[in-house]
């Protein structure tokens, strides 16, 4: 396995492609594709997500792309946009947050606009990144957190084959105040090579999923 021991010299890709989407680093030029996407959908993420009112402007956006594109140079955070690949339509974000480069552990975080939910998309999008983290980073754990009461990204984690490791109690402050869970999937190389082995061994199995 590699040692990081300068974690900028990590050779990263231009983009990340699923069957539909195309996953990359923020660019300036992103921002109006951002900033229409939060206000279409600011309603809907506001209840999950602390940062959705510190995108308000379109100069917000132009901002938050350009501090994205400052972290995934230094590694210090590589959030990148979900494309829609036939279109070039900016359908929500994700990334590998937190990264702990000795360890090669790291947290996916995810949304979509409102006009793209139900479609599957941060599902492929986090399939499509664990894969690469697992592949490429030779990461050796890779975590979702998301707000217990929300069933949507509850939803994807589980899609997205992680295993669900626990509830952590009075760990989100909710709108008004209230004490809320969290809860914690994961998911490590070990269940990688399972779930793959038994694509495999089953009668006419499907290929591993991305």
């Amino acid at each position: 396995m590699p040692q990081f021991k300068h974690p900028t010299l990590i050779n990263l890709p231009e983009e990340l492609s699923g069957p539909r989407i195309t996953l990359r680093p923020y660019r300036e030029d992103d921002a109006p594709q951002i900033h229409e996407a939060v206000a279409e959908s600011r309603q809907q993420l506001r209840p999950w997500v602390n940062w959705v009112d510190d995108m308000a402007t379109l100069d917000d956006c132009r901002d938050y792309c350009l501090r994205c594109a400052a972290r995934w140079t230094l590694r210090a955070d590589l959030s990148l946009g979900i494309f829609e690949t036939a279109s070039g339509r900016y359908l929500g974000g994700t990334g590998l947050h937190d990264p702990n480069w000795e360890l090669r552990a790291f947290e996916i975080g995810y949304w979509v606009r409102q006009s793209a939910a139900n479609h599957g998309y941060a599902t492929e999008a986090v399939r499509v990144l664990a894969q690469f983290a697992l592949s490429d980073l030779d990461a050796r754990r890779i975590e979702i957190t998301c707000d217990a009461d929300n069933h949507a990204s509850r939803r994807v984690a589980e899609r997205a084959g992680f295993t669900l490791e626990g509830t952590l109690r009075n760990t989100v402050l909710g709108q008004e105040g209230n004490l809320k869970d969290s809860l914690v999937y994961s998911i490590i190389p070990e269940d990688q090579e399972k779930r793959d082995q038994g694509a495999v061994n089953a009668p006419n199995a499907l290929p591993a999923r991305p």
